[in-house]
């Protein structure tokens, strides 16, 4: 299930670098991060919906990307979105 609109605008307008921004990839890692959150919980109850699974994969594979491209152009601002979002500790 995609994420609700409201709950999107929010992840939005906390993450966006200006006020018109909605897909810099602090935005999109965000937004990836939520639903991989929301998948993994849905995972501790259904252990055998496979096929959501292999979009769990997509979804971090995706968000793996932007983060390799965040990092190679701007390590200041991939440094900030981790410490953000809590990834890699």
């Amino acid at each position: 299930m995609a994420l609700a609109a409201e709950a999107k605008k929010q992840i939005v307008t906390r993450n966006q670098t200006h006020k018109s921004d909605t897909g810099s990839p602090e935005v999109q890692i965000a937004l990836l991060s939520t639903r991989i959150a929301q998948l993994t919980d849905h995972f501790k109850s259904h252990k055998k919906d496979h096929s959501s699974r292999r979009g769990l994969l997509t979804l971090v594979a995706k968000r793996r990307r932007l983060l390799t491209y965040l990092k190679t152009t701007s390590p200041e601002r991939y440094k900030a979105v981790l410490l953000k979002l809590s990834i890699r500790h």
